[in-house]
């Protein structure tokens, strides 16, 4: 229990001086919500109808993929896991505490687009707020799997960003939050449904759980679970 305690403590100290969690959960994702948002619905007024799904789908992928994975790697790679271990804190909880709290940060920026795109732009709210909320924390818990991967495999944390991008770039790029995801050629196409953007995108524009939607999104998270299993393994060997 002491250590479940300490474990707590010590996130709550984390988060209140991470300054990337801060800039890339809420001032980024809202900078381009107010640029972006604009310039969508004006030069195409139709975007107002998928407004909320893509701006969301952007505001996650980028505190989940740029904002998650140095916060581990400062926990893993340096004195902050010698802490949890001097205090009884099993090694897994700095990365459950760490996904929680990007989970409560990602659902309140996600709050915030959803109640400000209406009456900031007139963008159209989702006729069933309870599915695009579900399918919402679907993804969220998604795309936290795949950032935790980059948080416990890279070693140098110098290093973490770099890769965070390489994986957040062809994410969005690739999602169709930009344009069709049917314009794209073939291979590209194919190429994003290896990400769960693409898939988040399409669970919160159609406003349904469906197999066809949730199947690829369980299967990566997973397999992302798994492998983040295995890296912690070799972590608490080292």
């Amino acid at each position: 229990m002491n250590g479940f305690l300490y474990g707590v403590a010590l996130q709550c100290k984390l988060d209140l001086r991470s300054r990337t969690m801060l800039i890339s959960c809420y001032a980024v994702p809202l900078l381009f919500f107010a640029v972006m948002g604009g310039i969508f619905t004006f030069i195409m007024p139709d975007s107002k109808e998928t407004l909320i799904p893509s701006m969301t789908v952007f505001a996650v992928s980028m505190g989940a993929l740029i904002g998650l994975p140095p916060s581990l790697t400062e926990i893993y790679q340096g004195d902050v896991k010698n802490a949890y271990q001097a205090n009884g804190a099993p090694l897994s909880s700095g990365l459950i505490f760490t996904n929680i709290s990007a989970f409560v940060h990602l659902l309140i920026m996600s709050f915030i687009l959803y109640m400000a795109a209406p009456i900031a732009f007139d963008a159209k709210i989702p006729e069933r707020p309870g599915v695009f909320f579900a399918g919402l924390v679907i993804f969220i818990a998604v795309s936290l799997s795949i950032a935790s991967i980059i948080g416990l495999a890279v070693k140098d944390i110098s290093n973490t960003s770099m890769f965070s991008i390489l994986i957040y770039l062809p994410s969005i790029m690739l999602s169709g939050i930009m344009f069709p995801i049917d314009l794209l050629p073939k291979p590209f196409e194919i190429a994003g449904k290896l990400f769960p953007a693409a898939w988040g995108y399409k669970l919160l524009a159609e406003n349904a759980l469906t197999a066809r939607t949730l199947c690829p999104l369980v299967v990566i998270f997973l397999a992302a679970s798994a492998l983040c299993c295995v890296l912690l393994t070799k972590i608490r060997t080292r």
